[in-house]
């Protein structure tokens, strides 16, 4: 028996990685549309139909708008979008946060893929805050730099043709997308204040959460995110020398992998927590590949 899935949004860049880790797949049959079909909504409800599981890789408002017709199709669904990560009746589809989110993605009809930005800072935060190591009601950074291809065709566009002018800071106002679900899943009673960025590179990604704990704090941390991903096959927790002197952020690029380390001064405390992976990767496309693995019983390596 093979499992029948349909990505809506196929030609985006999250739904062409996908597309590209299923393709292979002799347990997979993907159900595709005609371009002159793409957008037409009795094409798209009858491809829901056929499915097992619909992959959305749309925007937000279009999510919404065919939400209602998707609470009426048997088949289950991945979001890709921003538009469901908060939402209590959608599963979050960040496996390795929980126990129990993996056992909950398993059964959901509806699960929420997580941003990219969020998925390296839930993974150092939310295992400190369960070990007490940082308070609920901790102030935090998160500074980060992503790969231009976070940015969609527009950004992507820009690098390529050489109108972006280099690297640089956004959306420093508090209001991106990716802070509620950072504040939710990683168990803040704050929103903590978020610095993205977007570098000179395509793919890849590195997200950084200063905090001054107490003397050695970072020994501490280290170990409690070495025991919270133990056995873990796509989170590793890693001494900050394996990174070498300088953190490549395309290091990880092409995998589904997440690389997790500790640095700072012992004596008095100040810490610096790092996260490495593929906003394309484990940030996108390879989080959707093993959310649907979890969901249809399988592996959840297969594919990645």
């Amino acid at each position: 028996m093979t499992a029948k899935v349909f990505i809506d949004g196929e030609v985006g860049t999250t739904g062409l990685q996908i597309r590209a880790r299923l393709e292979p797949r002799e347990d997979i049959t993907l159900i595709s549309l005609p371009e002159e079909q793409r957008k037409s909504r009795l094409a798209r409800l009858s491809a829901f139909a056929e499915a097992d599981v619909a992959i959305l890789c749309l925007p937000d408002a279009a999510v919404h708008e065919i939400k209602p017709d998707l609470d009426a199709q048997p088949c289950r669904v991945i979001d890709a979008s921003t538009a469901h990560r908060v939402d209590p009746d959608w599963a979050y589809g960040f496996a390795e946060m929980s126990p129990e989110a993996r056992e909950r993605i398993a059964s959901a009809k509806y699960v929420s893929n997580p941003g990219c930005y969020p998925t390296g800072a839930i993974g150092l935060i939310r295992p400190l805050v369960a070990a007490g190591l940082l308070p609920a009601d901790a102030a935090l950074t998160i500074n980060a730099i992503s790969g231009y291809t976070g940015g969609g065709k527009s950004l992507i566009a820009e690098f390529e043709d050489g109108t972006a002018s280099g690297s640089f800071v956004y959306a420093t106002g508090q209001a991106h997308k990716h802070l509620p679900e950072m504040q939710v899943h990683s168990g803040l009673e704050k929103r903590p204040i978020f610095v993205p960025s977007v570098g000179q590179f395509a793919q890849g990604m590195i997200v950084q959460v200063p905090w001054h704990g107490a003397p050695g704090f970072a020994a501490e941390a280290l170990e409690a995110l070495a025991a919270h991903y133990d056995g873990s096959p796509f989170v590793s927790v890693v001494e900050r020398e394996a990174l070498g002197d300088r953190i490549d952020p395309r290091r990880l690029n092409d995998t589904n992998r997440m690389e997790l380390t500790v640095d700072g001064d012992p004596e008095t405390g100040a810490t610096v927590l790092i996260a490495v992976l593929d906003n394309l990767g484990k940030g996108a496309s390879g989080a959707a590949v093993q959310n649907l693995n979890i969901m249809l019983g399988l592996d959840e390596t297969l594919g990645l």
